[in-house]
């Protein structure tokens, strides 16, 4: 088991790579598979120095691809590793043929992203499509805002992954650039509250030659349906452990998370935009002042993709009049002929006695800032939707339209 050196609580600033790279510190990581690609590369470069200066003692691999780094990911983790990897944009795709063995064979591998746009136009800044593209891989997934969530979502993905009644790998997503290269306070914990927090990780059924067992993807037709069943199962029984886990770790940390959706001035609101991410914090300076202008708007940021908190959705959304979905991810010929957030949340609303209209923003795209007078557009249009009773359109391009 790797060792590292016990630190006490401190606030440091750092940006959201770094964050990543604190927290697998922290966790104690046995195994790092990498391979460099920005923006993710930084927290690569930031775990390889703890390890050449002894703050961390784990096995350090440079791999020769992403399929590679992945292939040793999993290898580690069935030995009973606790394992860190990670990547960005094309990166992700590139190590495609392996996110479904690594959930199907139950092995908890963690991977950071540090999301950029795919090619074209291959930009340093964020957009979702890298890893939404995995999104039904059987990986638990979900994104932060800023550094600080970024550090916490990553212990507690060890924790809900690890756990027996789940052994999921977890991607645990930031914006690239929006989160990854810009810095905020982070309070670091004392390494004895981690450990009370996150115990040491034992796969039930690890590769030894001592206790030999048969791992492998590769079954009879007959044997796929039930495998299949048991990961939905792992799954769907995920959502009790992950609320379980954010309780425990309010009580340790003293930190506390709606595990599912965060909500920022909704409760006299009549218009909310639905998104994950980074875009989050602008939004919030948006809304602070559309709402001195007298608009009643608020956000409800959607923290966990993968499992997908269906019924928490619907019982949020359906309070409001309207709601407008900003997607930062390419869905096209999809429902909307824009992202996926907008298809999930009109499925999870599907059965409300109440219905808001909703309405899909393209916003974001290619790496993209979301900037303030866009917000501005954006409510605009809500607010218009709203008085008429319906929506203009299905999906508004931020930025291209008048």
């Amino acid at each position: 088991m790797a060792t590292i050196t016990a630190t006490k609580k401190k606030t440091v600033r750092m940006n959201g790579c770094v964050a990543a790279a604190q927290a697998a510190k922290y966790a104690n990581v046995d195994v790092i598979t990498a391979y460099p690609i920005r923006p993710y590369t930084a927290t690569m470069m930031a775990l390889a120095q703890m390890v050449a200066n002894g703050e961390l003692d784990a096995e350090y691999i440079v791999a020769d691809s992403e399929h590679s780094q992945l292939s040793i990911a999993h290898g580690a983790s069935s030995s009973g590793a606790r394992v860190f990897t990670g990547s960005s944009g094309v990166g992700v795709q590139y190590g495609y043929e392996l996110y479904s063995p690594i959930s199907g064979s139950r092995m908890p591998v963690q991977m950071m992203i540090a999301d950029r746009t795919l090619d074209p136009p291959g930009d340093f800044g964020s957009e979702h499509t890298d890893a939404l593209s995995t999104r039904d891989m059987g990986w638990l997934m979900g994104w932060s805002c800023d550094a600080q969530e970024a550090f916490d979502n990553h212990l507690m993905a060890f924790r809900i992954g690890e756990d027996p009644r789940v052994l999921l790998p977890q991607m645990v997503c930031q914006d690239g650039f929006f989160v990854s290269h810009i810095t905020t306070d982070v309070d670091l914990p004392d390494t004895a509250q981690v450990k009370e927090f996150l115990p040491d990780y034992k796969h039930p059924y690890p590769l030894d030659p001592r206790h030999p067992v048969s791992h492998g993807p590769q079954i009879m037709p007959e044997q796929g349906p039930p495998l299949q069943l048991e990961r939905a199962r792992a799954m769907e029984g995920s959502m009790a452990v992950i609320e379980q886990a954010h309780e425990e770790f309010a009580k340790i940390f003293g930190r506390k998370y709606d595990p599912w959706l965060e909500e920022y001035k909704t409760d006299d609101a009549d218009v909310v935009f639905f998104l994950q991410g980074a875009h989050g914090v602008t939004a919030r300076y948006a809304i602070n002042h559309m709402r001195e202008r007298g608009a009643k708007v608020g956000l409800v940021r959607l923290r966990t993709t993968r499992p997908y908190p269906t019924d928490r959705v619907a019982e949020v959304l359906s309070k409001f009049k309207v709601v407008g979905v900003i997607e930062t991810n390419m869905g096209l010929g999809s429902v909307s002929s824009g992202g996926s957030l907008y298809a999930e949340a009109c499925a999870a609303l599907y059965e409300s006695q109440k219905r808001p209209l909703v309405v899909s923003f393209m916003a974001g795209m290619g790496g993209e800032a979301i900037v303030l007078k866009e917000f501005y557009w954006m409510t605009q249009k809500m607010l218009e939707a709203q008085k008429r009773g319906k929506i203009e359109k299905r999906t508004h391009w931020v930025g291209f339209e008048e």
